[in-house]
């Protein structure tokens, strides 16, 4: 089973699950705690083959990584724990992760928090899967996964969470990177099923106003879909909540609390 860390609230019965990206670990939520535990019970997840859960034995996992799959993991952690219906907040590609978990079980889910969420892939982030399937075998996955970062978070202000997401992925290894970069063939069919097919469940995006690869995406799916609300940070790239957490945390718990 996924490593998991909890924080419990003394009297606050609302559950807030966090999901990290793909090369990160539950470590890029470090600015949400403190804001966050004030007000609710807090759960973090490190996803397969990410942070502490690269140490658990993996030959559950010998079957292609699937979404579905994956979200699974997610899902007997919570149910081990005997989580109930809670808020979940997913960064990236944890975003994908957090609205399939809507989708396959939508009773545990009260409301989600998307930051630098993915719902479209573009021009340039298809050339970027391209390049990664056409050398992930030949070429070292970290210089690979560097210079994603570098794509999607270019300037001198996302240096952090750039350099961050950096260094969590030197905790995988080739093959486990391998492993996760296959999804991005089911990454097309599922964001165009989630575009068509709204959910009841309240949505909130947290985008930077300087994540050219998500953010126009986001804006238009928010027109279309009801429930969903936007909230664009000035000057902040794809990694909202470490980049700038202060006004991320704002958004996030004002929004929770509006669904309690």
């Amino acid at each position: 089973m996924l490593y998991s860390k909890r924080y419990h609230h003394p009297s606050s019965k609302e559950w807030v699950v966090f999901i990290h990206g793909a090369g990160g670990s539950s470590v890029v939520w470090f600015k949400q705690l403190k804001d966050f535990r004030e007000q609710y019970n807090l759960m973090l997840i490190d996803l397969r083959g990410h942070g502490k859960s690269a140490d658990v034995h993996q030959a559950i996992w010998n079957e292609e990584y699937t979404f579905g799959e994956i979200t699974k993991d997610i899902i007997e952690v919570l149910d081990y724990w005997k989580i109930p219906p809670a808020h979940f907040a997913g960064v990236s590609l944890g975003t994908i992760l957090a609205r399939n978990l809507a989708e396959l079980e939508p009773q545990r889910v009260k409301s989600l928090i998307l930051a630098g969420a993915i719902t479209r892939l573009n021009i340039q982030s298809r050339f970027l899967v391209f390049l990664g399937n056409t050398f992930k075998k030949v070429i070292p996955y970290m210089w690979l996964y560097s210079l994603f970062a570098f794509i999607i978070m270019p300037r001198k202000q996302h240096s952090e969470s750039r350099n961050l997401f950096i260094n969590e992925a030197k905790k995988l290894c080739q093959k486990e990177f391998i492993r996760w970069f296959k999804l991005t063939k089911d990454i097309n069919p599922l964001l165009r099923y989630f575009k068509e097919k709204a959910i009841e469940i309240p949505t909130l995006y947290v985008m930077g106003d300087q994540d050219v690869m998500f953010l126009e995406p986001v804006k238009k799916i928010v027109t279309e879909h009801k429930n969903s609300i936007l909230e664009i940070v000035e000057k902040c790239g794809h990694v909202v909540n470490v980049e700038q957490p202060k006004r991320f945390n704002q958004y996030a718990l004002a929004f929770i609390q509006n669904q309690i």
